[in-house]
Formats: C-alpha cells, structure tokens, sequence
C-alpha cells in the first residue's frame, strides 16, 4: 500500500502595493499604446507616415468595433 503523505497548503503572499504599483502603471501604458495604435493610428492622428500600421492591426481593428472604412 501506498503511504500518502499530506503537506501543507502553500498560502498565497502579500504582494506590497509598491512593488505591485510601477508594473500596474507600466502595463497601463502599454495597454494605452496598443488601443491607440489599433483605434486611431490613421489619418490626422497617425505617428508612422503611410498605411503599413493600419494594414498590420486591421484585423484586430474590426475585432474590437473600431471602424476603419
């Protein structure tokens, strides 16, 4: 017969709000980059000259209801 033997659960720990803090602030901005690039980069607002940003996440474009025709 097989002896099981029972460990303790591991517990989950604390993550202090400073160190979580620059990471949340860092992934929001990258999130706000991603929306801008797949929402609004064409037109008068476009950063890149030409249409090679908006054929890259036309797609993606579509998927989240942001209209480009």
């Amino acid at each position: 017969m097989n002896q099981a033997v029972l460990h303790p659960a591991a517990e989950p720990t604390a993550i202090p709000l400073r160190e979580l803090l620059p990471w949340v602030i860092f992934g929001g901005l990258i999130m706000l980059l991603a929306i801008y690039f797949v929402g609004a980069e064409e037109g008068a607002t476009s950063i890149v000259p030409g249409m090679y940003v908006h054929e890259f996440v036309h797609d993606g474009r579509h998927l989240l209801g942001f209209p480009c025709h």
